[in-house]
Order: C-alpha cells, then sequence, then structure tokens
C-alpha cells in the first residue's frame, strides 16, 4: 500500500499542502519514498497545560506543529524520525483518557486521541511504520529514551526535598534525566547527555550521582517507563537552561 503511494501525485500533492500549511519557516518534507499515512489533532500534554497540536504521520517521521488556522497553518514545526519512537499505552485518568506515550532518545511526552478508537488507529498506524522501517534498515529499536516530563501541575513542592515550596520566586525546574520537577538546590549540577543536547544540561541531584558513579540504568529506572506512576503525594525559548525548545510548552 505504502509503496504503491510513494510515487502518485495524490501523495505528493498532499504532502506539498502539509508544506504549505507551515510556511517558509517549516522544514522541506517531500522526499522520494515518503508517504503521508494520516493526520489529526491530538492533544499533547505539555509543561504547563495540556494543548491541542496537530500531527502528520508519515511513513518514516512524526510531524506535529502548533495550530494556527486548523488546517490552513501552523507553525513550531517538529519533525521525529520514526525509527527512534516507541510507544506505550497510558491508563485513562480523569479528564485525561486515551492516551499513549510516545518515546525518543531526545524528547518523550504525552499525547491523548478523541476517542478509543481513535487512539488505536494511531498506535497501529505508528507501530507498523517502525516495524516496517527497523525491518528494511536491519536495525534494533532504541531502548534508549528521554525521560516525560512531569507536569509543573503536579508538583507544588520540589519531589526530590519534598521540601521546597514553589512559588513565583522558587521556580520549577525539571530533571533532564528523570524528568521529575525539583527547586534550583536539587538541580544545580549539569551532565552531558549526548541524546539530548550538545551541552550538559540540568539534572537533579539524585541522577548526578547515579550518573557520576557509573549507574546509568538505575537513573534511568526510576522514571522512563513508570509516567502513570509518579508520586501524587508531591504533586502541582529558553529564559534559561529549564526550557526545552518547546518554550510554550
Amino acid at each position: 500500500m505504502v509503496d504503491r503511494l510513494a510515487n502518485s501525485e495524490a501523495n505528493t500533492r498532499r504532502i506539498s499542502i502539509v508544506e504549505n500549511c507551515f510556511g517558509a519557516a517549516g522544514q522541506p518534507l517531500t522526499i522520494p519514498g515518503r508517504v503521508l499515512i494520516g493526520e489529526g489533532v491530538l492533544t499533547k500534554l505539555c509543561r504547563k497545560k495540556p494543548k491541542a497540536r496537530q500531527f502528520f504521520l508519515f511513513n518514516d517521521i512524526l510531524v506535529y506543529g502548533n495550530i494556527v488556522i486548523q488546517k490552513k497553518k501552523y507553525n513550531k514545526q517538529h519533525i521525529i524520525p520514526l525509527e527512534n519512537v516507541t510507544i506505550d499505552s497510558i491508563q485513562d485518568e480523569g479528564d485525561l483518557r486515551n492516551g499513549w506515550l510516545i518515546k525518543t532518545p531526545t524528547k518523550s511526552f504525552a499525547v491523548y486521541a478523541a476517542t478509543a478508537t481513535e487512539k488505536s488507529e494511531w498506535m497501529n498506524h505508528i507501530n507498523k511504520c517502525v516495524s516496517d522501517l527497523l525491518s528494511k534498515s536491519g536495525k534494533t529499536p532504541s531502548n534508549e529514551h528521554a525521560a516525560v516530563w512531569v507536569p509543573d501541575s503536579e508538583a507544588t513542592v520540589c519531589m526530590r526535598c519534598q521540601k521546597a515550596k514553589f512559588t513565583p520566586v522558587n521556580r520549577r525546574h525539571h530533571c533532564r534525566k528523570c524528568g521529575f520537577v525539583v527547586c534550583g538546590p536539587c538541580s544545580e549540577k549539569r551532565f552531558l547527555l549526548p541524546s539530548q543536547s550538545s551541552k550538559p544540561v540540568r539534572i537533579c541531584d539524585f541522577c548526578y550521582d547515579l550518573l557520576s558513579s557509573g549507574e546509568m540504568t538505575a537513573c534511568q529506572s526510576t522514571r522512563s517507563d513508570s509516567y502513570s506512576q509518579s508520586p501524587k503525594s508531591s504533586l502541582n525559548d529558553v529564559s534559561d537552561d529549564d526550557e526545552d525548545e518547546d518554550s510554550s510548552d
């Protein structure tokens, strides 16, 4: 099916429309063999609050951006190579339903569909694209993923020291290794995480100690695949080094 569509005029036209919607600030998306599989609006769990984002699934990449004018204009384009992606379902919780994690070595986050059927279709199509890519390349699935950040609203106090209360003066920060919301004193150190940045990034003291001692596996297990198990008891671009490329997120 994908091979048949790869060089069709309809597919070329659809991809061109997506390119035009992102305008000059977006990256070119038309390359030989690329096929637009599907598109739709998903709710992305951002740092401040859940926000609607437009997603486009191609046979080799996942693209998303902010909605300026529905089906006409998008900005802040993000392109994720699918061969680096793994996805995991998330249990429904309150108003957040029909969700799953999109995990990559560089960035990981949660998204939610409008219905269970839509979630199933998205996950099935993504898994099929990833499987086909890995099969063709002979590569193995990535086993390293960036942490999913705990939303600011889930932490009223530091998730490490359990003491420092967050205020307009005492800002929230995110550890780039475990994704926890931490205070400044608990995250003063930096460590080089090559998959996320070419320079050392902010991490909490707990992860710094594990990484410095070589216990990287132990550090990773504190958070990477336990998004829905964050400690609720402790719960709520770049103004400094504490914002990622989604400065509005």
